[in-house]
């Protein structure tokens, strides 16, 4: 008897999410910012040097991440966190943040 109610209930949700914008109600407004446009998506410029590379990862123009690839040694991370133009060193974009998580069937 569950399965036909959960059946009914997700078709009935696919079919509100699905409706195109015409058929919603006129008060609603778009959220602003909206999608992206072609200045947000961020500009990637690599660098070869005769020492390994430079990424420099830009947006709206401005520069905020470089990523510097060595030839010996590993690559680490330069990034503008403030927007004043002070970059800090970085060995890894891994923030360290580690969720507990727990198995919870094995197939």
């Amino acid at each position: 008897m569950r399965y036909p109610i959960l059946l009914l209930a997700l078709m009935l949700s696919s079919l509100a999410v699905a409706a195109p914008p015409s058929d919603r109600p006129p008060g609603l407004k778009p959220v602003p910012g909206g999608a992206p446009g072609p200045d947000d998506v961020p500009a990637v410029t690599i660098k070869p040097s005769g020492q390994g590379s430079v990424v420099e990862y830009r947006t709206n123009g401005k520069l905020y991440m470089i990523k510097v690839i060595p030839k010996v040694g590993k690559p680490y991370y330069l990034i503008d966190s403030k927007g004043d133009g002070q970059f800090a060193r970085q060995d890894s974009l891994d923030s360290g943040m580690r969720p507990p998580m727990w198995v919870v069937k094995e197939f």
